[in-house]
């Protein structure tokens, strides 16, 4: 039988008392000046740890070694100083976020490496060699993950019925985050109810990332490089995760927008995407529907898209993606967009910013059109996933975050 996929481990967490002041947004949300302010007299924000160059002097380069050791001295500084603990023996935690009317709830725990590496636990998009390079300095200095990887596995009645077991009871913490996301842990430190959830979840043998490509990638190498140095111990042979079952998580819709429209004027570029697909103009925001339809704001025009030849019911689980549809039939052919990756003539805008947020962008005359798309559904993404395919950049947007500190994994007793 297989190596189980979820591990407790010993956390570093905060104190109940200091888990509001500790709990912070995901490192790679924010800008610098919005990090800065958003720790501004909060000594013990996970951003001194997470965006440690916060507290050297401005225009300091965020990937110098100076920066990965701040934040080393201040995960040290904040364990000494209390704020936050060590769990004495392997535990779980049970993660919980709620965001307006949607509630998810997952589990907290560690997946082996080698799990990682043998597409145990799947992955569906490229890495950038830089951000690989930035997460695996990060993870050395800090001698932990302090950024958990967002995993989805397919149902189960044994994890439903685990985790409504743990939710029973009062929890470890409950914050609010300032944008008024419910963060909520229980530590499960029971030895019997660690046992109860492993058992719970030994028949998953199959986890998917979600949102954590750098950071599963960087775990796998930061293993390999400290399994070449021989460093003690083996905490280093997993990664932290939060996994959460297929039914709870909410991928939003991810949307793009173009700067030109590749040397046509606006109604000979409308002409080319009727030869594509069915437009019909209307009022107010063309949100789609269902799957292969799209809105179009042009010119100060709402459109409805729907396309005329869909794929196939039976095509490859990447060729049924909108992402890639719009991308082969109009961003690439008619728009001249072969690498969206690279291009700077294309953006991508997440959903939760709305639709509006497209029709803004188009009117300030910076952007000549904007494509609003239906959003992936999880099903696809594990089905990209399972057939080893790759998803176009941007693909998914999930929401809400999961906050950074409340649980972190260290890598050395």
């Amino acid at each position: 039988m297989s190596e189980s996929l979820l591990h407790p481990f010993t956390g570093l967490r905060p104190t109940p008392e200091s888990a509001a002041d500790v709990a912070a947004p995901p490192y790679d949300v924010m800008s610098f000046a919005e990090a800065k302010t958003m720790a501004e007299g909060r000594p013990w924000s996970f951003l001194h740890v997470s965006r440690p160059e916060i507290d050297l002097p401005d225009g300091t380069n965020p990937y110098s070694e100076a920066v990965y050791q701040k934040g080393a001295d201040n995960l040290v500084a904040m364990s000494e100083a209390g704020v936050l603990i060590r769990d004495g023996a392997p535990c779980y935690y049970v993660y919980r976020i709620i965001m307006g009317d949607h509630t998810q709830t997952g589990l907290v725990a560690a997946a082996p490496v080698d799990a990682y590496d043998e597409n145990r636990v799947r992955k569906h998009e490229f890495t950038r060699p830089d951000k690989e390079d930035d997460r695996v300095r990060q993870i050395d200095a800090v001698d932990a993950q302090t950024g958990p990887v967002l995993v989805v596995h397919e149902d189960r009645d044994s994890v439903e019925a685990v985790l409504a077991t743990v939710t029973a009871n009062a929890p470890t913490y409950d914050v609010t985050q300032p944008d008024g996301v419910r963060h909520i842990i229980w530590a499960v430190t029971d030895a019997a109810a660690v046992a109860q959830v492993a058992e719970a979840y030994a028949p998953i043998d199959v986890l998917y990332i979600a949102d954590g490509h750098h950071r599963s990638a960087a775990a796998s190498r930061v293993a390999a490089m400290r399994a070449e140095r021989a460093d003690a111990g083996s905490a280093h042979e997993r990664f932290l995760i939060v996994a959460f079952p297929a039914n709870e998580l909410r991928i939003l819709d991810y949307n793009r927008v173009v700067k030109d429209l590749n040397g046509l004027d606006a109604d000979a570029f409308l002409a080319k995407v009727t030869e594509v697909f069915d437009v019909e103009a209307v009022d107010g925001e063309a949100r789609p529907a269902a799957q292969h339809g799209f809105g179009m704001y042009l010119d100060g025009t709402w459109y409805a898209l729907d396309t005329k030849s869909p794929p196939a019911a039976d095509a490859a689980p990447l060729d049924r993606l909108d992402v890639k549809l719009l991308s082969d039939r109009l961003l690439e052919p008619v728009l001249g967009i072969a690498d969206p990756r690279t291009d700077k003539r294309i953006d991508f805008v997440g959903g939760i910013r709305g639709l509006g947020a497209l029709q803004e962008r188009v009117d300030s005359g910076d952007w000549a059109v904007a494509f609003a798309l239906f959003p992936t559904s999880i099903q696809d993404l594990m089905a990209v996933a399972d057939a080893n395919e790759v998803m176009p950049p941007k693909s998914t947007w999930f929401e809400p975050k999961l906050a950074d500190g409340l649980v972190s994994y260290p890598l050395s007793t």
